[in-house]
């Protein structure tokens, strides 16, 4: 299902959601009128004011479905939150009424006229509101829509609310009158509560504000992944309707091109892309990374300590000497020489020779006539080549802290 189609659907069911609250509050409305009940009447007036909810999120949905231009080049996608807004005011001003009325209820209580209609209204009203809640969680799961999901809460809110008042009627009916305006006025300090919680969730989105932190986390995760990238910070995600809108700062190696610092976020995109569904578009910047130590390896032919004579073959060293210098200050550190681990080998063996060294995480590799074949690997794995000056590994190593 792509973009629009979710959109499409979303505005659907809200229209739906639109349509079935309006004949709920006529209903409930009509006879609570004709019944004498205050809780009744409280819970049309509920119904009512989801009218003006389900109709918000209905015009931010269609909102939504607009092609971003150049006044919106995001797009019209915050309308949905905006609409979620709205819902919230409409949802505490309904609370607010319901809270009047109930008191009216409690100090001066009525008997009911039609007590059978009022209980079976009642009825039915629970079981619409439990119905178009799942309805609307479904679809707005389906199509990640905060505005429907917050209207399916809403909805789930209107489920216990009507069973308050299908409670305060049925005790009202057998004697209790003052339940139902005790009845109504829990039913709005739920939807008061409500209201309220909505609105703080569209006001932070309205504000840019992170509601995920997991999503950010993932979305560093999987770039951390991706073969040359260093390090991972100041990701920023930003919720705007159904989708988000993300950016992120990569640390890859200095060595590498320009072409390949830009193949690096074109992968970066699409993996996270893949990875997160509703991310609309991602904007990756990208900075060489500043490292303290640079590793370098040499081949050897002998193990003879800093005496070692330099090979003349890349895949036939014997041996590779291999140690850190420091970018401040030219300092060598952790000097070691470890075994060619493909120097018996029948076929590929310099091919092997440059996956060992990308394994051991050398930065620079200095040698002679090393090949198409490893220098490709060697470059895929950022590690570029120099040639080496000096008779012995100790004249080498000095002289490469002058050439790096």
């Amino acid at each position: 299902m792509n973009q629009f189609q979710r959109l499409k659907k979303g505005e659907r069911a809200a229209k739906y959601s639109t349509l079935t609250n309006l004949i709920l509050s006529i209903i409930k409305g009509v006879f609570g009128l004709l019944s004498g009940s205050v809780a009744l009447i409280a819970d049309s007036i509920n119904s009512f004011s989801d009218i003006f909810a389900s109709f918000a999120v209905y015009i931010g949905l269609k909102l939504s479905q607009r092609k971003p231009n150049q006044k919106f080049p995001y797009g019209y996608y915050k309308a949905e939150t905006l609409s979620s807004l709205i819902i919230a005011g409409v949802i505490i001003f309904s609370g607010l009424e319901i809270v009047s009325e109930s008191f009216q209820g409690i100090i001066n209580p009525q008997p009911l006229k039609i007590p059978f209609f009022a209980i079976l209204v009642a009825a039915i009203s629970v079981a619409v509101s439990y119905l178009m809640s799942i309805y609307k969680q479904k679809v707005g799961e389906e199509i990640e829509s905060p505005a429907l999901l917050s209207d399916a809460k809403h909805s789930l809110i209107d489920v216990f609310s009507s069973l308050l008042v299908f409670v305060g009627v049925l005790a009202s009916y057998i004697g209790y009158l003052s339940l139902q305006g005790v009845a109504g006025f829990f039913v709005s300090l739920l939807v008061i509560w409500m209201g309220l919680k909505i609105g703080k969730n569209a006001v932070l989105v309205l504000l840019d504000a992170t509601l995920d932190p997991k999503t950010v986390e993932q979305i560093k995760d999987m770039a951390l992944t991706v073969d040359g990238v260093v390090d991972v910070h100041e990701v920023k995600v930003r919720s705007s309707g159904p989708y988000i809108f993300a950016e992120l700062h990569l640390e890859t190696k200095k060595e590498i091109s320009v072409e390949k610092a830009h193949e690096i976020s074109d992968i970066v995109e699409e993996k996270v892309k893949n990875g997160v569904k509703k991310l609309e578009t991602l904007m990756v910047h990208i900075e060489p990374a500043e490292k303290d130590k640079l590793r370098l390896a040499l081949g050897i032919e002998n193990n003879n300590g800093l005496k070692s004579v330099p090979s003349k073959h890349f895949g036939k060293a014997n041996y590779f000497a291999i140690w850190d210098v420091r970018q401040k200050d030219g300092k060598i550190e952790c000097y070691h020489i470890v075994d060619n681990p493909a120097k018996k080998m029948e076929k590929k063996r310099g091919i092997k020779t440059a996956e060992f060294l990308a394994k051991e995480d050398v930065d620079v590799i200095l040698g002679w006539d090393i090949g198409e074949g490893p220098l490709y690997v060697l470059s895929n794995s950022f590690i570029r080549s120099a040639i080496p000056h000096g008779e012995t590994l100790d004249e080498i190593m000095e002289k490469s802290v002058k050439g790096i």
